[in-house]
């Protein structure tokens, strides 16, 4: 992927949904992309800054690259490149998956 062209502010982070490679089957009938539920997991492709805290700034616990669970609606949709991304806050991120 090419770098990103967006550097998000504060406590915000940009984020990839990872899709599963497997296609959703109920009963043999194989569910269509519009129907799917939105995948959890994520890639960390850029981090803002942190949040201010008491006039200081407290540093983001993600980092590019992480892989991350995210909530299945939070954030804001935004393509870039042709590619559906996430801006999304720090607070909606669930966990660090390692």
């Amino acid at each position: 992927m090419a770098k990103s062209k967006i550097q998000p502010l504060a406590d915000r982070i940009l984020v990839k949904r990872l899709d599963d490679d497997e296609e959703q089957k109920v009963g043999g009938i194989i569910i269509p992309d519009t129907a799917k539920e939105k995948p959890q997991e994520a890639e960390v492709v850029a981090v803002g800054p942190g949040r201010l805290e008491d006039g200081k700034r407290v540093a983001s616990e993600v980092k590019k690259g992480d892989k991350v669970l995210i909530g299945k609606y939070s954030g804001t949709e935004v393509k870039l490149d042709g590619e559906e991304h996430l801006i999304l806050r720090e607070e909606d991120i669930l966990a660090i998956l390692s």
